[in-house]
């Protein structure tokens, strides 16, 4: 396991170890789990975006196209 040295402004620290104390979490696990929280938001950011970029919204529209026509079932109309 990696340590590392944060330098954390006091005001930043404070609102940390008040919502560590409400999760019943040591400071230490709250900043770890703040930390995997961001890197799983930016890494599936990531893989959207490459995801995106192979699309291909022709063959999507096609496949689309193809599905039979039928109406929702019971509760499952979009809005008026």
């Amino acid at each position: 396991m990696s340590q590392y040295a944060l330098r954390i402004p006091d005001s930043l620290a404070g609102y940390a170890k008040e919502l560590a104390r409400e999760d019943n979490v040591s400071l230490n696990q709250f900043i770890v789990i703040a930390l995997a929280e961001k890197v799983s938001a930016l890494k599936t950011e990531a893989f959207f975006r490459e995801r995106a970029e192979r699309a291909n919204p022709e063959k999507a529209l096609s496949i689309l196209d193809s599905v039979k026509k039928i109406p929702p079932i019971s509760g499952d109309e979009l809005p008026g």
